[in-house]
């Protein structure tokens, strides 16, 4: 089943937003709802480094780097990888609804830049199970996107 598109009128507000607060809401969220299960890989080899997340269809790049407390937002800037999809993609992705092998074949997933980097990151992530990723969610929120993801299932 697919998911449903991001409205066009809310695609054009975040379009016009700037990238710094929008990276610095993705890594408050990112530090909030997936750190708590991230932190526990090894991410020695990839600290310090510059990442970029466009989601090409509603014009938004997140640019944040990973150090031993989380995730940091960056300002725009050149990024040793990024990560190119929609923003439906990246929802299926986080769903686990999509594997991220078969959208980077059918170049729904694009990774530039150091690409052996963007491979060891999306190998990383790949290899947590949702339900490990949930369970150290804030109460609640691993509920709801395990239900999202039953929804989006039907």
């Amino acid at each position: 089943m697919n998911l449903p598109a991001f409205p066009k009128p809310l695609a054009s507000l975040v379009a016009a937003l700037p990238s710094w607060p929008a990276s610095r809401a993705f890594t408050a969220a990112g530090n909030l709802v997936a750190w708590p299960s991230l932190r526990e890989l090894d991410w020695a080899h990839v600290s310090g480094r510059r990442f970029c997340v466009h989601v090409n269809d509603l014009g938004l790049k997140l640019y944040f780097t990973v150090h031993g407390n989380g995730f940091r937002a960056l300002k725009e800037g050149p990024s040793d990888v990024v990560f190119t999809a929609t923003a439906q993609d990246f929802a299926r992705l986080a769903l686990r609804l999509e594997d991220p092998d078969t959208l980077f074949f059918n170049r729904r997933l694009l990774i530039e830049g150091d690409t052996n980097l963007g491979l060891t990151v999306k190998n990383m992530l790949d290899a947590v199970e949702l339900e490990t990723a949930t369970a150290g969610m804030p109460p609640g929120m691993g509920r709801v996107v395990l239900k999202l993801r039953q929804l989006a299932l039907r």
